[in-house]
């Protein structure tokens, strides 16, 4: 299983509960740097569909690569 990096454009909390929200509903181990604006996702998905999901929060995301 891979874990994949994200940039995303989160300023506080409120971001990050939207990011949180977003990924659990699609089911898949993730953790949250919110000093940093990075998420970190552990699941066999595509990416694209990752970055997707992201997205539907409203902010900037950008994929990094996996680790």
């Amino acid at each position: 299983m891979a874990t994949h990096e994200f940039f995303v454009d989160m300023t506080c909390e409120g971001c990050s509960g939207a990011v949180t929200r977003v990924l659990k509903k699609i089911d898949v181990k993730f953790d949250i740097d919110l000093p940093n604006k990075k998420v970190f996702i552990e699941s066999d998905k595509d990416s694209d569909v990752l970055l997707e999901t992201l997205k539907k929060t409203g902010k900037t995301v950008t994929y990094i690569g996996t680790k």
